[in-house]
């Protein structure tokens, strides 16, 4: 693989299905994945846009809070990544990344359909790093069902306290701790606009994530606070391979897309990056689509 940031095909850039049949039980590792997914290891380059910044990102040990969680420190940053504690392994990695960088890590294990947890989260972040300015909500639950028959109730409760109680328990309690020209960035995804038929339960909280963070931008701006939303298409993470695809659409996952592939990672850590900077200081209530091609509307 050549350097990212030279200039080619961006088709070809990254791994093409098929994949190797590759089920793992709930939450999933990144290591365990075929190809592994590129969230910037070594590949991420800085440029000192978030230096001195403090930034707590939920489910940062694979897949996009990874991405974001390197970025971020490889930016200047300090970083508390939130995780289940099935996933330490993974989170490990991310730890030492960010310190690798001269930077404090903080490891935050623990289950955010808790409300307690959540505001506890948020305290040990600001007491740890001496404060809070960058918010990334990005912990997710995706479990694909193949009619609405199969989406239990206990489905359906765990994707909404995962997906959307904890994105405003965790919010709720860092807000009065946020200072003016803080950022607070929500990964919703392009199932917000375009609902997949076996995803029913999640589509319905990617929509409300994206209503929830444009009225939350309206609010946070009286206080000089910025809000914004990631939503990626198809991209090479754990939460496909633990149970939100079929195992037979995770061989070919991404080949649907324009690109024939799908995103890795690191593809969305610029947008992260940028989200959180004061380079973004006219950008409020925005959703940002990375979706190879899909667009949302």
């Amino acid at each position: 693989m050549t350097d990212r940031l030279t200039m080619q095909d961006p088709r070809t850039q990254y791994p093409q299905p098929p994949f190797p049949r590759q089920p793992q039980p709930v939450p999933g590792l990144a290591a365990k994945m075929d190809p592994k997914p590129d969230h910037g290891e070594t590949s991420y380059v800085g440029a000192g846009k978030l230096k001195g910044r403090k930034a707590l990102i939920t489910g940062g040990d694979s897949g996009v809070g990874r991405a974001a969680a390197i970025a971020y420190a490889r930016e200047g940053a300090d970083v508390a990544i939130s995780y289940l504690a099935a996933e330490q392994s993974d989170a490990d990695e991310v730890v030492k990344l960010i310190e690798a960088e001269g930077r404090k890590a903080l490891a935050l294990p623990g289950d955010i359909t808790d409300e307690a947890w959540c505001r506890e989260m948020v305290s040990k972040t600001i007491d740890t790093l001496g404060g809070l300015d960058i918010l990334v909500i990005n912990a997710g639950h995706q479990q694909s069902r193949e009619d609405i028959s199969k989406v239990t109730s206990a489905d359906f409760d765990a994707t909404m306290k995962t997906n959307l109680y904890a994105m405003h328990w965790i919010v709720q309690a860092a807000v009065p701790h946020l200072p003016a020209g803080a950022s607070v960035i929500t990964t919703a995804s392009v199932q917000a606009y375009d609902p997949s038929a076996n995803l029913l339960d999640y589509a319905t909280t990617k929509a409300g994530m994206v209503a929830y963070t444009k009225a939350l931008a309206s609010q946070l701006l009286e206080k000089g606070i910025r809000a914004n939303v990631v939503a990626p298409g198809p991209f090479w993470t754990a939460l496909q391979s633990s149970g939100g695809q079929p195992p037979e659409a995770v061989e070919q996952f991404g080949a649907k897309s324009a690109y024939g592939r799908p995103g890795q990672p690191v593809e969305l850590s610029a947008v992260y990056v940028l989200l959180a900077s004061q380079e973004a200081s006219f950008i409020n209530g925005e959703v940002y689509g990375v979706t190879g091609g899909a667009g949302v509307a």
